[in-house]
């Protein structure tokens, strides 16, 4: 039974548990878990990160700590009873530790991104350090100080941490954590500003320390130890600033003791700033210890002597700018002169070089030197190895700049100067040695009290070093006598000097000595200087111990009495300078004489008057003897000396206000409180004290007196502590007398703080108006410091009493030059903070006057600096728990500071927020300081109000307008405070709390909102105030809890709940109070509420989604439709949405809410269309987001942005927003390379504007302009982006556009300019190659994909050189997670419904739109490869499939073709790459239709080639070679006989007789076939060279054996005509009456009009076959293959023709990549083994290109037994070119159009004039006229059209290219890049296997230009060639459209962007050099007038120009 827990509540996990029995709780190891109940060996609860997920566990995984629980029950909070360090440090460290993995992700993906790398080391360290840092604290054996260092430690680093993660500021008091619950807001403001300010601005270190380490000294001359001496040197002052440090060097020049660091490190300490700087140095002299010469033979003299060896100087400036220690090499100099040695180092700073030389070129001395600053405590603690190794301290001569008390140094620094001694009866100078000892009172030698400096022990005796034959020595060596206080009296120090011999001995002889004592008699010690001292003469033997005898003797030569001449004409002299530096002794007289007041009464006066000259470091030294003798006096002789000690009082009081010496005042409060004895002093100190008061306004000078005020402080102590000693001692005698005496005094006060400084009183009418100021402002600012010490001797109240008596005497106003307002302040302020305002009683009596002052001071704006520290003082001892101890007094307070300040503090937070920051860096600090406290004393304030304030607060407001302002002002300051800027950003803790109290004030306010603004009272600007602070409350980043870490988040949560939710909820509230008045929130609110419900809250959003439905309802109330609301609602959304905000969850919670609550509405429909735009709208803006993404791809992001501008246009009409989508769709291009997408998407903008000179305004990147310059501007960008992207003939448009605004302006410069660019365009065109675009159809199927991509299918145009499988390919990588289909099937609604990715990508064929170029004779293939690959709507591809039984034996009889036909919402290229699928045709072609296509196909293919051949376009004749071969033997081996088995037979005659006239039609073009052979064999004969004979030979060989076969003797008088037939142009026919005989030395052939037009080239034929594929061959010859094998045949990967060895065909055959991700299974009726392929775009079928369909609606069918079947859209099987078979959109054969061809006619069939009329006169057909139909046929006429780019086979290397006509219909393309030109030519029919034809050259003609009297003038007869029309000798060009006779400009066929509006002529293309016949121009004029069914022809017309909105 589960039993709930009682102490067990809280634990850890100690090993990984997996959770996999029942209700089983996966647990991970150092989890913390919350227990709920036990049961037998297990816990129930939950992981504290995740309290919702709930479970069991077992016992043993779990170790218990202890816990306080928090409201004990369901709702209950466990806290662990550890220190809080521990806690935070746990809590910190798991956050960390999945930030730090983060940084692993990012250091990893990011290999150069040095920052986060460094930071992954560095806080895996941190880290590492704070757990060693943690166990030590938790096993507790740390002594309290070690403890207290490490949790420094541990904070210092969790701070450091938070701030490189850009973690939240903790605020800490002690190192834990502060709850900010549980202190006021000011103290949680000051404690956050103070680690703020910590973290910011470090204090600058005013004491420094060097740091020196001795290393070596390098030099090759060694051999002797040396001595190497230190010190800091002043250059300006030419002396000394520190002892020196000595290290003794062995002979190798390193340290003699390594092992002791403190021998070779030093610290120099107590460096003042003032010390740091140029001219200041560290000075190292090198003394060598041995012989007297440095190159004297060894064995000369034995005895060592110290001689000076060189010097070395660094700049300590040197040093500043170094972070770290450095390494110092510093040059060694020596002495040019040893006399000049003791000013080396000055001559070396001077740079006096001619003194100087360097000792040696290899001589240095290394040492390593680093500035440190801060005290020495400090130092010790962060460099503890540093003191922990060892290392000497070297003091600074003199003291620092601040003087410790504790301090006790009495250190006597001697120098030797210098000497002057006489030869002594020696012919050469002496060398002159000094040795020093120092004595006792008792003689004797004190042991190790003379050093030479820090470093090494102090010895018995110290030698000078000697100079060599010098009786004038100047040494300038100083010494160190360490010389115990004790042991001074009586002491002296003696110089012995010798004469050093360099002869063999060595001796050193004794010749005299100097000594000097101490301390004088009468106490003084030896006064700092120099001093000269007498030599006295001894003998060597001389008896030197016995000093007594000596000492009587005169020392100093200033010291002798004047009748000792003897002695002062001596001229030997020694010199030495003396300083004391020492805490004990003192050198001055007076202060002796003071002490000693008592020997000396009669000097008492003198004394105490001679005090204020004493130096202050001499008074600190004896202050407490020094106080002593003071009160002393007083007591001894008050009367007499009473004022003179009160002065002297005063004077030490003061001195120790003075920085140096400010650290004693504790050494004064300890005599006070400990020594301190003059019970009766206190008399005298209240009469003198109120004398002086008394005397102020009188006195004409004030500087006194405000000494005497300024020691008020200490005055006022020694009162006290004298009146306590006499209570005590007397038993509180006098009580009353002493309160009389301090309220008089009191009232002396307060009379003179009374008086104004205005000249009023009769007094100061002759002083300065502020006489008393000053006087006033010193007193006010030590008072505060009074009221702890009459605390001592008072009751809070009387005290209280006094002080609000005193204060309340200053005068009202100042003068404006007195400083008194702001010292007012400050002793407020003080006071505020004193022990006396702490206490609740005293409190209420100063706070009104506090508040009076405060108010003063906020209403003026004065001060606010220190009114806000005031103010933060008072509400920092208001706290929360204080409410439930002492409620009325709480209260009353709260009353009394809303009543004053509320007001004040809400308009100063306002002012200071709009005045504009100051300048200044310290200003700028200052000024946020002050707002931040203010708005820390707002907050304070607000959380102590209850409900009772809150009335009191409002029921105050007299008037509506009163109230009114104050809630709009409150609203004001909260929407600032809810500012980013108002707090730093790791500042989240201070921003919870203010948006805490700001809700609680919300709700507050909210009631008074209603009662007094609703219904009548109605008030919008509150209630507009008040709900634009609710939107931006509920949007602020701090309260979005999905972007924090759970941890964060959960606490947050149970702290404050989501805050959020609970103002949403008071949102809604006041929004269905507001009734009818919501009509003046909308659509204003629209916006902000809209963004309120896009944050990603589920409750937030339930409740603020309905808003809208209210707004829809009254606006529809209003308007009668809710147009505003739609508006807004569009327009905010893609703002918000691109900032981020909103989602999926969003747009369907969006949806279905709204959709449920207007269902009962009776404006549902129009709702369900609102919301359905919108939801559409949100649709295409999250994916917008989701593609501009960094790291998506180009195309993604083109195609996203491509919807969405089309949304706007379209569905929104949103005119502003279209154009930003514009230029972000341009940039996306420009950024991608797209040139020519770039300048058609800058074009819809461009199409907005107008040539007018209206204004607009400055807009994205554009300036303020004119329409016109604007419109200029774009032209001319988008003209340079064509030209980048090949694109010349749309930028050819343009700036003939361009021109002619030039022109009407007689602008001839820019005019000129533009005809420049025009031809340079023309230039391009010709001269520059341009590759032709693949294009691609690409299905994106499943749920998966982003909205404008879901299940529809786009064609897109490849890039240069990119085939299908590197298409393919791209399309993978840019949709990773797709699957490739691998068929071309239409997918089924499991797929679409798929969530998941399916890719279905195959290549199509583009149709032509402009046929008129690509018809026309002479146009150069470089201009016609532009037409076949731009302006393109329609994309073809065909799918060759079996109908019904396939005969084994000849598979052509069930071989149909499936043909669909993809329409486009707008033409390729255009603003994208790739546009959807608008419509979808499918056509199938009947077997007997695609044979006569095949052959269709082929015959023009060699009429094609024929005709180059005559006409010299070849350079050699070997593609008609191949393709007569082709054709003839693959007809000689059955292929045109399958076509005669097929549908010759009588059974399919009698079978379909509806296809008698296609039958014929078959019939004539195979003998047409025969007779082009015939004649092709004619040219190839006249052609052929010599050694290909043999084979022409054979190919007419072989011709004949196919014409028996065809059963042919004799051709048709209709064949006979004209030897080759053309399926050729009717402008021929229409233009040539007269015949034209062809002979084989014509220029022309004459083309025999077929009755059925399929004008198609076989692009690829399919005589290529090879012997291994013979099988295709046998659906021509008869063999048994069947044609499934072939068309199941593998691709050949990159070859688009098949060579002689047959190659699979490759129209049929599969190009899906072999590497495909997987597809969906088939259904069964696609699973026909042809149809399971996607063919590879060099691999396609047919090729053909095809003009823009017909509405099938325009176009009457009279023919009803068509077999063309229309299906439902499918994919196909697809090939590179599409095979032009029927257009889909004529279902019959009136649909067929007729076409040109550049061949003249031979003869034409019969045709029914009726219905030939009735056909012609239904299409139009500009620029080319039309051609008569074939009425026996169902399939549209077509016209053929070169292929792309020449082809590439790997077998066809020997066959170069070649260059057809080009005065020929056809491009040059047409048969050079054909694949039939690499191998053997096959006939027509053996293409028929896989229906492969190539691409036509021409495209039907668009219906309606061909005279509707044509087929009047046209012969009925086709079976008498006189009657045919026959093309004239003179090659007369095919007439051109009416556009074009009447315009001299040849016709640009435009892009759908560029295109002319229906009303305007289209510009026409200039007429051919040829001569126009009349009579075809006439047709052509009659054609153009009208159509069949009377209407117009007008071209695909382009959106009329749309005003723009001034952008």
């Amino acid at each position: 039974m589960w039993i709930p827990t009682e102490n067990e509540k809280y634990g850890v996990v100690l090993a990984s548990f997996r959770g996999t029995v029942q209700h089983g709780l996966p647990l991970e190891i150092g989890d913390t878990v919350q227990l709920l109940e036990k049961c037998e060996g297990w816990y129930r609860g939950f992981v504290l990160k995740n309290p919702n997920a709930k479970g069991i566990f077992p016992c043993s995984y779990i170790y218990l700590k202890n816990a306080h629980i928090k409201n004990k029950g369901q709702f209950e909070t466990v806290i662990p009873m550890e220190d809080s360090v521990i806690t935070e440090m746990t809590s910190t460290l798991r956050d960390w530790g999945a930030m730090w993995k983060r940084l692993y992700v990012v250091k990893s993906a990011q290999h150069t991104h040095k920052n986060e790398g460094d930071l992954f080391h560095r806080l895996w360290h941190v880290m590492n350090e704070i757990l060693d840092l943690r166990r030590q604290v938790l096993v507790g054996h740390l002594t309290n100080d070690r403890m207290r260092d490490v949790k420094h430690h541990i904070t210092a680093r969790l701070d450091w941490g938070n701030e490189q993660l850009c973690l939240d500021l903790v605020p800490r008091r002690e190192f834990s954590m502060v709850d900010p619950d549980e202190i006021s807001v000011t103290e949680l403001f000051k404690l956050m500003e103070h680690r703020h300010r910590k973290k910011e601005t470090p204090v600058p270190a005013s004491t420094h320390h060097l740091f020196v380490h001795m290393k070596s000294l390098m030099s090759f001359s060694l051999g002797e130890e040396l001595e190497v001496f230190f010190h800091i040197y002043d250059s300006r002052e030419n002396r000394p600033l520190s002892e020196r440090f000595f290290v003794r060097l062995n002979k190798n020049g390193v340290p003699k003791s390594p092992e002791k660091t403190e021998r070779q490190c030093t610290l120099f300490v107590d460096l003042g700033s003032s010390d740091l700087r140029k001219d200041v140095y560290i000075v190292v002299h090198i003394i060598r210890i041995g012989r007297m010469g440095a190159g004297e033979k060894k064995n000369l003299c034995s005895v060592q002597y110290r001689r000076p060896f060189g010097c070395a100087v660094v700049s300590i400036a040197d040093l500043l700018t170094a972070d770290s220690k450095d390494d110092h090499l510093l040059k060694v100099y020596a002495c040019n002169t040893e006399s000049e040695w003791h000013q080396i180092h000055e001559s070396i700073i001077r740079k006096i070089s001619s003194r100087y030389n360097l000792a040696g070129s290899n001589t240095g001395l290394a040492v390593s030197l680093q500035l440190l600053h801060g005290d020495i405590e400090q130092l010790r603690r962060e460099y503890m190895v540093l003191f922990t190794r060892g290392v000497s301290i070297t003091k600074k001569l003199g003291f620092s700049d601040i003087i410790m008390p504790g301090d006790m140094r009495n250190d006597l620094y001697i120098t030797l100067e210098k000497g002057e001694f006489e030869k002594g009866g020696k012919s050469v100078a002496r060398n002159v040695e000094i040795t020093v000892y120092v004595l006792d009172i008792d003689g004797q030698v004190m042991k190790s009290y003379v050093a030479a400096g820090s470093g090494e022990p102090g010895g018995d005796e110290y030698h000078s070093f000697v100079l060599y034959h010098n009786n004038s020595p100047r040494w300038a060596e100083q010494i160190k006598l360490p010389i115990p206080v004790d042991m001074f009296r009586g002491s002296h120090v003696r110089f012995e000097f010798r004469h050093c011999s360099t002869k063999d001995k060595g001796e050193k002889k004794l010749f005299g000595y100097s000594f000097v004592p101490l301390m004088q008699e009468d106490g003084r010690t030896l006064p700092d200087g120099t001093h000269e001292l007498i030599i006295h003469k001894c003998e060597e033997n001389a008896n030197l111990q016995d000093s007594a005898r000596y000492l009587k003797l005169p020392f100093s030569k200033a010291n002798l009495p004047g009748n000792n001449q003897a002695v002062k004409g001596v001229k030997e002299s020694f010199w030495i300078t003396s300083f004391l530096c020492s805490t004990k002794l003192t050198q001055n007289g007076d202060m002796l004489d003071l002490l000693k007041w008592r020997a000396h009464p009669e000097r008492i006066n003198d004394s105490l008057s001679k005090l204020k000259e004493i130096d202050g470091s001499e008074i600190v030294k004896f202050l407490q003897d020094t106080l002593d003798t003071l009160f002393g006096i007083l007591d001894e002789s008050s009367q007499r000396y009473g004022l003179k000690v009160f002065d002297c009082l005063v004077h030490i009081i003061n001195l120790l206000q003075d920085s140096k010496f400010q650290h004693f005042k504790p050494v004064m409060d300890t005599y006070i409180e400990s020594h301190f004895a003059g019970a009766l002093s206190y008399r005298d100190l209240i009469k003198v004290l109120k004398w002086y008061v008394d005397r102020i306004i009188d006195a004409e000078h004030q500087d006194h007196i405000q000494q005497v005020l300024k020691a008020s402080e200490y005055i006022f102590k020694y009162i006290v502590q004298s009146r306590r000693l006499f209570a005590l001692a007397t038993g509180g005698q006098n009580e009353e007398e002493f309160r009389c005496c301090v309220h008089e005094l009191f009232m002396s006060i307060r009379f003179f703080l009374s008086q104004e400084n205005k000249g009023t009183s009769p007094v100061t009418q002759t002083q300065c108006p502020c006489v008393c100021c000053n006087s006033q402002a010193v007193f006010l600012r030590t008072f505060p410091a009074v009221y702890g010490e009459l605390l001592k001797i008072f009751t809070v109240k009387e005290v209280a009493g006094f002080v609000k008596e005193t204060l309340g005497s200053l005068p009202a106003t100042a003068h404006a030059e007195c400083p008194l307002e702001a010292v007012k302040l400050q002793c407020m302020a003080k006071t505020v903070e004193s022990q006396l305002y702490v206490n609740p009683d005293s409190r209420c009596t100063l706070l009104p006057v506090v508040l009076r002052l405060l108010q003063a001071h906020m209403q003026e704006q004065r001060d606010l600096v220190m009114c806000a520290h005031i103010l933060t003082s008072m509400l920092s001892l208001i706290r929360k728990d204080d409410s439930v101890t002492t409620e009325p007094a709480v209260s009353e307070e709260v009353d009394l500071i809303v009543e004053s300040l509320l007001g004040l503090l809400l308009q100063t937070i306002l002012e200071i927020t709009n005045r504009p920051q100051p300048a200044g860096t310290n200003m700028r600090l200052q000024f946020q300081d002050v707002t931040g406290e203010f708005v820390a004393c707002l907050l304070a304030l607000l959380r102590q109000m209850t409900d009772k304030h809150y009335q009191q607060l409002l029921q105050a407001f007299t008037s509506k307008d009163d109230l009114r302002d104050f809630l709009l002002q409150i609203f004001t300051v909260f929407r600032i405070l809810i500012r980013p800027e108002m707090f730093p950003k790791d500042w989240t803790v201070m921003r919870l709390v203010t948006n805490n109290v700001i809700i609680t004030t919300v709700l507050y306010l909210s009631d008074a909102l209603r009662k007094n603004f609703l219904n009548e009272k109605f008030d919008y600007k509150v209630w507009d105030s008040y709900f634009y602070l609710s939107v931006i409350f509920i949007n602020q980043p701090c309260l979005q809890l999905e972007s924090f870490s759970p941890s964060k988040r959960k606490k947050i949560l149970e702290k404050y709940g989501d805050m959020r939710v609970m103002m949403g909820c008071e949102i809604f509230s006041m929004w269905q109070n507001l009734g009818e008045h919501k009509l003046n929130f909308i659509p204003a609110m629209i916006g902000p509420f809209l963004e309120v419900t896009l944050v990603p809250q589920p409750d937030l959003r339930n409740v603020m989604i309905p808003i809208f439905h209210d707004m829809m309802d009254w606006e529809q109330r209003r308007s009668g439709n809710f147009k505003q609301v739609e508006a807004k609602l569009i327009d905010k959304l893609d703002s918000l949405m691109s900032e981020g905000k909103g989602d999926e969850t969003y747009r369907e919670l969006f949806n279905s809410i709204l959709l449920k609550k207007i269902e009962r509405e009776t404006w549902r429909e129009s709702g369900i269309s609102l919301i359905a735009t919108v939801t559409r709208l949100m649709e295409r803006l999250l994916d917008y987001r989701d593609c501009m993404k960094l790291g998506e791809v180009d195309g993604k992001k083109i195609g996203c942005t491509v919807s969405l501008l089309n949304f706007y246009k379209t569905e929104l009409n949103k005119e502003e927003m279209y154009i930003r989508y514009i230029h972000k769709l341009y940039d996306l291009h420009l950024k991608a390379q797209n040139y020519t997408e770039a300048s058609y998407t800058l074009l819809l903008y461009d199409e907005l504007l107008e040539w007018s000179e209206r204004p607009l305004r400055e807009f994205l990147n554009y300036p303020m302009q004119s329409e016109w310059q604007r419109k200029e501007y774009l032209h001319l960008t988008i003209v340079q982006n064509f030209d980048r992207g090949k694109c010349w003939e749309n930028g050819i448009i343009l700036c003939r556009e361009l021109a002619d605004q030039y022109d009407s302006y007689y602008d001839y410069r820019n005019l000129s300019k533009m005809r420049m660019m025009e031809a340079s365009l023309y230039d391009k065109i010709m001269d520059q190659q341009r590759l032709e675009p693949e294009f691609f159809r690409v299905g994106f199927y499943g749920k998966k994909f982003p909205f404008f991509l879901r299940n529809k299918e786009f064609v897109c145009r490849g890039h240069d050189y990119e085939r299908l499988e590197a298409f393919q390919q791209r399309m993978l990588n840019e949709f990773p997670h797709a699957i490739a289909m691998q068929h071309v099937n239409q997918p089924d609604q499991t797929i679409y419904q798929a969530e998941a990715q399916y890719l279905q990508i195959y290549a199509v064929s583009p149709i032509p739109e402009s046929q008129d170029v690509l018809q026309r004779d002479g146009v150069p293939d470089n201009i016609k490869s532009f037409y076949k690959v731009n302006h393109i709507w329609r994309f073809r591809y065909d799918r060759p499939f079996h109908k019904g039984t396939k005969d084994k034996e000849n598979e052509f009889k069930s071989l149909w073709v499936e043909r669909t036909t993809l329409t486009l919402v707008q033409s390729l290229p255009g603003i994208s790459r790739w546009f959807e699928v608008d419509k979808r045709e499918l056509v199938e072609v009947s077997p007997l239709e695609n044979a006569i296509e095949v052959i269709e196909n082929k015959n023009l293919q060699l009429r094609t080639l024929i005709t180059q051949c005559q006409s010299r376009q070849m350079q050699n004749i070997n593609p008609l070679t191949m393709c007569l071969n082709g054709v003839i033997d693959a007809a000689v081996n059955g292929g045109l006989a399958r076509y005669q088995e097929a549908f010759f037979v009588k059974d399919y005659v009698m079978n379909h007789p509806e296809d008698g006239e296609k039958i014929g039609r078959l019939r004539e073009l195979m003998f047409e076939q025969a007779h082009i052979l015939e004649y092709g064999l004619a040219v190839h004969e006249k052609f052929v060279p010599q050694d290909m004979k043999p084979l022409h030979k054979k190919l007419v060989d072989q011709f004949h054996v196919m014409k028996s076969s065809l059963g042919i003797q004799e051709f048709p008088a209709y064949v006979r005509a004209s030897p080759v037939h053309f399926n050729g142009s009717p402008r021929n026919s229409c233009r040539n009456s007269v015949p034209n005989i062809l002979s084989l030395d014509g220029a022309r052939v004459v083309a025999r009009r077929s009755p059925l037009t399929y004008p198609s080239v076989n692009r690829y034929s399919s005589s290529s076959l090879s012997s291994q594929a013979s099988n295709e061959v046998s659906n021509i010859t008869g063999q048994s293959e069947s044609s499934d094998e072939v068309f199941n045949m593998q691709p050949s990967p990159s070859t688009s023709s098949l060579s002689s060895n047959h190659s699979a065909s490759p129209n049929v055959t599969s190009s899906a990549p072999s590497s495909a991700r997987g597809s969906p299974q088939l259904q069964d009726k696609h699973k026909h083994s042809r149809e399971n392929s996607c063919l590879s775009p060099r691999e396609r079928p047919v090729s053909a290109i095809f003009p823009t369909p017909l509405d099938p609606a325009q176009v009457k069918a009279p023919y009803q037994n068509s077999r063309y079947q229309f299906k439902k859209a499918s994919p196909n099987q697809i090939g590179d070119t599409i095979l032009p078979r029927s257009d889909p959109n004529l279902s019959a054969p009136d649909k067929v159009r007729p076409t040109f061809s550049s061949w003249s006619l031979d003869s034409v069939k019969e045709v029914n004039n009726t219905q030939f009329s009735d056909t012609v006169g239904k299409f139009l057909s500009p620029p080319v006229p039309p051609r008569p139909p074939y009425s026996g046929s169902s399939a549209k006429s077509i016209r053929s059209q070169s292929p792309g780019p020449m082809s590439r086979s790997p077998q066809k290397s020997s066959m170069p290219p070649f260059t057809p006509s080009p005065t020929e219909c056809q491009s040059a393309g047409l048969v050079s890049n054909s694949p039939v030109l690499s191998g053997s030519y096959s006939s027509g029919i053996s293409s028929l296997s896989r229906c492969s034809v190539s691409e036509a050259s021409g495209t039907e003609a668009t219906a309606g230009d061909h005279p509707a009297h044509l087929a009047a003038t046209m012969p009925n007869s086709v079976s008498s060639g006189s009657d045919e029309l026959i093309r004239r000798e003179n090659k007369t060009p095919p007439p051109y459209s009416v556009y074009e006779r009447t315009n001299p400009r040849r016709p640009v066929p435009l892009p759908h962007s560029l295109s002319i509006p229906p009303n305007a002529d289209p510009p026409a293309l200039p007429p051919k050099p040829h001569q126009i016949r009349t009579s075809s121009m006439k047709l052509d004029q009659a054609s153009d007038s009208r159509r069949a069914d009377g209407v117009p022809h007008v071209p695909r017309p382009r959106p009329l120009p749309r005003k723009v909105s001034q952008l």
